[in-house]
């Protein structure tokens, strides 16, 4: 998917569409770098496996150990000079943990607009680019590029399972519908097929919509309260401030372990259920819905936080908990309090506030954390389609770290060794988060 975006860009002439399945958009923000952080869940056993099978040497060298020996060799010194030494300088803090050509020259969201051919997008609520699927598809649309785009609720490994369903075909039979259509000039009716057609998790079936972003959508405020309360309602000037720890092993039996490992925890407990990993996190909760409250888009978390240290980290999981309590997570971000410099620019904002937040994540816009000096983070949560159901309830987990998935780099993590976090949530440091509500 993602070499489909970057053939397009070249712009070949015989090139007619494009079905580019769970592809990325932006290598540094949507896996291997998000907030900051070093991405430990996916990346180590991707470059293990594109590592390994890369340093096979080809079958006609089986009758020839020498031969054989050598390009081994080879494939092996080729792999420590890239994969090595990428991961090294990721880890100790070197160029490629931060945002610049590296990560650029990899991102097809850097040569969107050189892609003229129709595509059809397909992404998942828990790919693992999850973030940039829904971007691409904007992208193309801005340009006026016809586009379509199809998102299941699906991690990286089961992407197309339960199809079809609600009026969805399986993704080869709308596959060939698109590619007869521009490669035959057969009349498919493809342009009968809706432009945005998202699972929505909670009500558990596929609806259409009629653009991404949702043009009904809205912002809504919901402030973080004393007493693990989260209300449409301001702070008072007095309510006291939560703490937690800063340590670096918080969340791994929760719905982003699942995410990063590409379903890897399946039907187990973790999967479904974050209670085990809320109680290292501090979690703010709405009273019960009286009405469904549908959520669709990016979502973004303005957290003012201090820290006894000189580098804190939040994660903010967004998460349904059902009348059983069971806590489903939805959908997550993090941040590195050194990167929390924002371009307005480049950011999306509805109605006043920052929707989608954009970091520039270079080391020029690192800012230094002053030991208990309050520091606004707005960190921006992954996009999700979901309703929040009568008697349900809406959480934000704000937690430390989000292990395995990712882990700061070592200069990053000296920073916070031994510190300890403060949530504030007062009338002077009003702690929220803004949601993106379409009408029911």
């Amino acid at each position: 998917a993602i070499n489909q975006f970057f053939t397009a860009a070249q712009q070949p002439p015989h090139l007619r569409a494009l079905f580019p399945i769970v592809p990325m958009a932006d290598s540094y923000r949507d896996i291997v770098m998000t907030g900051g952080q070093v991405n430990t869940a996916f990346i180590p056993m991707w470059l293990g496996l594109v590592t390994g099978a890369g340093l096979v040497p080809p079958s006609d060298t089986a009758a020839d150990p020498v031969r054989a020996s050598g390009v081994l060799m080879g494939h092996l010194g080729g792999a420590l000079a890239f994969q090595g030494r990428t991961l090294a300088a990721t880890t100790l803090g070197g160029d490629e943990a931060y945002d610049g050509p590296f990560h650029r020259l990899r991102s097809p969201i850097e040569v969107i607009d050189r892609v003229r051919v129709p595509a059809f997008i397909v992404g998942g609520l828990h790919d693992i680019f999850q973030r940039g699927e829904p971007l691409l598809y904007e992208a193309l649309r801005r340009r006026g590029v016809t586009a379509k785009l199809l998102i299941g609720p699906w991690t990286h490994g089961d992407f197309g399972s339960g199809l079809p369903a609600d009026g969805v075909p399986a993704l080869d039979q709308i596959a060939l519908r698109w590619f007869d259509h521009y490669l035959k000039g057969m009349d498919t009716r493809v342009d009968a097929i809706p432009d945005v057609t998202q699972y929505l998790l909670g009500r558990e079936r596929y609806e259409v919509q009629p653009d991404w972003p949702h043009p009904r959508l809205t912002v809504q405020r919901l402030y973080l309260r004393a007493a693990g309360a989260l209300t449409p309602q301001r702070p008072a000037p007095d309510e006291p401030a939560d703490r937690m720890l800063q340590h670096p092993l918080n969340g791994a039996c929760s719905g982003s372990t699942n995410q990063w490992l590409i379903g890897a925890l399946g039907s187990t407990p973790c999967a479904r259920d974050n209670r085990l990993t809320e109680l290292g996190e501090i979690t703010y909760t709405t009273a019960p819905m009286t009405r469904e409250m549908v959520i669709n888009g990016p979502i973004a978390a303005h957290l003012w936080v201090q820290t006894t240290a000189r580098e804190a980290v939040v994660s903010v999981r967004v998460t349904e908990v059902a009348p059983d309590g069971t806590s489903t997570e939805l959908t997550a971000g993090l941040l590195a309090a050194s990167f929390r410099a924002v371009d307005r620019s480049r950011s999306r904002i509805i109605g006043g506030a920052v929707l989608q937040p954009w970091h520039p994540f270079t080391r020029a816009s690192v800012e230094p954390v002053t030991p208990g000096e309050p520091m606004l983070l707005q960190v921006e949560i992954f996009p999700t389609s979901a309703v929040i159901r009568p008697g349900h309830r809406l959480r934000i987990a704000v937690g430390p770290s989000d292990f395995p998935h990712a882990a700061s780099p070592v200069p990053q993590l000296l920073g916070q060794a031994g510190g300890i976090v403060t949530i504030l949530h007062d009338a002077a440091h009003p702690s929220h988060v803004v949601l993106p509500v379409v009408p029911r």
